[in-house]
């Protein structure tokens, strides 16, 4: 990828995403629940090889996939997403009986995996956790609760983080997988705007024991940053596909409706107000693959290049779809409409995988870090 820019098999394999969302997801998607896991969705993005590719691949493949995804049809692409978010721990931290009992279901699309990091009172600092692992013989048992974890409580297992105490604050923490048939979990759905299945988790004294341990007691701070850190470019690439289905809609429409004597797209203030738009999507995009370049090439300011693209990619989609509705006017809050659509779901990605004021601090934080060094 030279200069950001995708070579001729990259754009041919992300027009073929396109295609594919739109003709053999979208059915799937519409079928589904609002709010539930679509497991016949996921089925088929097993079957179709979309989910060995989340664990497969580095960082930009999965941008590109998410990217692609998105444009035709968000279910899918977030249905992928929670997979990879859900399972990627158990890749990189598992033990191997961990990784041949779990990760097979999960690259097939059988078994939902979900990652339990959030809680009411520790959402964008999680290095606060307050979900207790009491030492329990030679395992522990986990007390409290996690809240606003997708494909909870329908998931078949859980990464929960939880405080073991080792040290202090994100020192203290660890991360194991938990099944959702142990004694002691209940969950309940969370009626939210976008129809994504999210849910809470009650844990009253639910046992865990050493088998369960991702990366080791204390380790779990960092399993759920270097989570993050590869997931955080590619909610930039979801939100790039927003923005780039909401600008290509906007163009369409623009270029076709008349008011005024002509056409929409002949008003400058609607051109101008599209070319930002354009600009902007572009601008995010690239900022996307820059990041993940640098996970892949295994860049030491990878935490910071991920926040940077997370942050202008997310607040880039809310600018991109929110002018679009404004474009096209009462049409577009219609429910069903593209645009109806996409305004629910941008909200979102601003909030999870580390606010944008989150964001915002890590940035400045690896930016001062910088000058220290010096």
């Amino acid at each position: 990828m030279a200069g950001f820019a995708l070579g001729v098999e990259q754009e041919e394999w992300c027009g073929q995403l396109r295609a594919l969302a739109e003709r053999r997801l979208r059915p799937l998607a519409e079928k589904g629940e609002p709010g539930r896991v679509n497991r016949p969705l996921l089925a088929e993005l097993g079957e179709l090889g979309l989910l060995e590719r989340v664990f497969g691949s580095g960082a930009l493949e999965l941008c590109l996939l998410r990217e692609s995804l998105a444009y035709g049809c968000t279910e899918a692409e977030t249905a992928l997403a929670l997979q990879g978010l859900g399972g990627h721990p158990v890749l990189r931290a598992g033990t191997a009986a961990q990784r041949e009992r779990w990760l097979p279901g999960v690259r097939a699309g059988r078994l939902v995996a979900a990652f339990a990091l959030s809680e009411p009172g520790a959402g964008s600092d999680a290095a606060a956790l307050a979900l207790a692992a009491a030492p329990d013989g030679a395992g522990w048992r986990l007390e409290g609760a996690k809240c606003w974890i997708s494909n909870a409580p329908e998931a078949d297992f859980y990464t929960v983080f939880a405080r073991t105490g080792e040290a202090p604050g994100a020192k203290g923490i660890t991360a194991f997988l938990v099944p959702a048939d142990r004694p002691g979990l209940t969950g309940e759905a969370l009626d939210m705007l976008s129809p994504h299945p999210i849910g809470s988790l009650s844990f009253d004294g639910v046992p865990v024991g050493r088998e369960d341990v991702l990366g080791g007691p204390g380790q779990g701070f960092r399993v759920a940053m270097e989570t993050l850190n590869l997931f955080r470019p590619s909610v930039g690439a979801f939100a790039v596909g927003m923005a780039r289905a909401a600008l290509d809609a906007t163009l369409a429409h623009t270029a076709g409706r008349t008011a005024f004597g002509g056409v929409l797209a002949d008003l400058q203030a609607v051109a101008h107000r599209v070319a930002e738009m354009a600009t902007r999507t572009e601008a995010a995009r690239l900022l996307v693959y820059a990041a993940a370049g640098a996970y892949d090439s295994g860049s030491p300011d990878v935490p910071r290049r991920a926040a940077m693209a997370k942050l202008l990619a997310t607040e880039t989609a809310q600018y991109v779809v929110d002018h679009a509705v404004q474009l096209h006017g009462a049409v577009a809050l219609r429910r069903g409409h593209l645009l109806e659509h996409l305004y629910r779901e941008v909200r979102a990605p601003r909030i999870y995988e580390g606010a944008s004021e989150v964001q915002r601090g890590i940035i400045a934080k690896e930016l001062y870090r910088g000058v220290a060094a010096r």
